[in-house]
């Protein structure tokens, strides 16, 4: 974080300091935690109330452990300054705010917002490793993406950081809009709309409305990023002032688009050759595992073809990514020729289902495809619908063998067995042990594995596990 005194970073979340007479003119420049057991010495502790418990209670161990500045919504017994505000949330973003205005004063920083309901993750690691190359960029860790992680995110700008990769996340219509009052981005970047957490937008028409906020502030100047192969995401170009660059692997799209031709995979990725709308093209081999993971390559490419980055350190940046995420088409085992491809950390339909196809695409000659599959979590009213469609689509693309974990999943199941042609398509399981021992008896030499399942569900566990079997 840039340097402040005491006394302003109380003005800016309007907040009341409390400490000794020197106090308020008292420099800080650490990091920002919510999280008492991640604090370092000289960083600001936020005391969060959360679900389950209360920031305020592990305010003691921030300080044990270095805080020198403690945001609290009322004043506690410590040896440290304290500032105390209505809302330490509100206080959180504010101070986020008031920091990136600061910086962005300065005439230095960039800053690109990446939102969707698929591949946010994904798409700023790997623009996060593009930037890099150019300039001191700031990336979320893990999935940052909330009215904390966010702006936790943008508390680490400081005055020589030339990108801010932000990751925008929304459970409900107005999140997005929160989080772009604390950084507006000069380039903004829609993946997708689709399924993901509809349950809390109330449907996707919902889910569209909140991810357009991406590009409805944006100004004249600046530049949305919009995926042409989504229609929903396309509407959005009539709701933005600024100027539109679009991306995408649709066979139709055009030069004056980012764009992927020549798609080929395998397990040890992807191949494709990168078009720009200047006309350049290189040959990339991505060794991010699945197709429909070009998509977030492209997207991450538009975003930096925008801020001016060459097509050279571009292709450089994408190249050096091995993989999405933890537990997102992490590529594991390899002994007795058993690949296991760990994809359980996000499941919506649409990430099924491409996974699902990636899968069918790799499966070696005498080899099977398994999926072994979970609950996908947070699809509301849509969810057995949606469970017996990927149930439906595992036996009409033709995967081997499905083994299904969990009563929440149990639809997947049924509709598998009734669309299947053979007794024993599909099984169920209600546990990941049940699962574990009946995977590691079938499997033989040249079989494909994949875990998916949403986070709720676990089966990242069980995936890692397998790995580790056949590491």
């Amino acid at each position: 974080m840039i340097a402040m005194s005491l006394g302003e970073i109380a003005e800016a979340v309007k907040g009341r300091l409390v400490g000794d007479a020197d106090a308020a003119s008292r420099m800080i420049d650490g990091l920002s935690y919510t999280d008492s057991r991640e604090v370092e010495p000289g960083g600001i502790f936020f005391a969060k109330p959360g679900e389950f418990t209360d920031g305020h209670l592990f305010a003691p161990q921030a300080v044990e452990r270095g805080a020198a500045l403690v945001i609290v919504d009322h004043e506690l017994g410590l040896e440290v300054p304290q500032i105390v505000v209505a809302d330490v949330v509100e206080a959180l973003g504010d101070l986020a705010r008031a920091v990136i205005h600061r910086v962005r004063a300065a005439g230095v920083l960039r800053i690109v917002g990446i939102t969707g309901s698929n591949g946010k993750t994904t798409t700023k690691n790997l623009l996060g490793e593009i930037l890099r190359r150019v300039g001191e960029t700031v990336a979320p860790r893990a999935s940052f993406n909330n009215e904390v992680g966010a702006p936790l995110t943008m508390l680490e700008v400081g005055d020589d950081t030339r990108f801010l990769v932000a990751e925008m996340g929304a459970s409900r219509e107005g999140d997005i809009a929160r989080l772009i009052r604390m950084a507006k981005p000069d380039v903004g970047v829609v993946l997708k709309v689709g399924l993901a957490h509809a349950g809390e937008f109330g449907g996707i028409e919902h889910t569209q409305r909140a991810k357009s906020e991406m590009v409805t502030d944006l100004d004249a100047g600046d530049t949305a990023v919009l995926n042409a192969d989504d229609p929903r995401v396309a509407t959005m170009a009539r709701l933005t002032k600024a100027g539109v660059l679009w991306f995408g692997i649709d066979g139709e799209a055009g030069p004056d688009r980012v764009r992927a031709t020549d798609v080929r995979s395998s397990r040890a990725g992807t191949s494709f050759t990168l078009h720009l709308p200047d006309g350049t093209s290189r040959p990339i081999v991505f060794r991010v595992l699945g197709e429909h993971h070009v998509a977030n390559a492209l997207a991450a490419a538009s975003a930096a073809h925008a801020l001016g980055v060459s097509i050279d350190d571009i292709a450089e940046g994408l190249q050096a990514v091995t993989r999405a995420e933890r537990w997102r088409m992490e590529v594991m085992g390899g002994a007795h020729g058993v690949t296991v491809i760990n994809d359980a950390y996000n499941a919506s339909p649409d990430s099924m289902a491409a996974a699902l196809k990636t899968l069918v695409q790799l499966r070696e000659p005498g080899g099977r495809a398994i999926a072994v599959l979970g609950e996908m979590s947070e699809l509301g009213d849509a969810a057995g619908d949606e469970h017996d469609r990927i149930g439906l689509l595992a036996v009409r693309l033709g995967v081997d063998q499905v083994v299904v974990v969990g009563a929440g999943a149990r639809r997947m199941h049924i509709s598998t067995i009734n669309e299947g042609s053979w007794d024993g398509e599909s099984v169920f399981v209600e546990t990941q042990d049940e699962a574990f021992e009946l995977l590691t008896s079938m499997l033989r030499e040249n079989d494909i594995v994949l875990v998916k399942s949403s986070n709720s569900a676990g089966l990242r566990h069980l995936g890692d596990r397998l790995g580790e079997s056949y590491s």
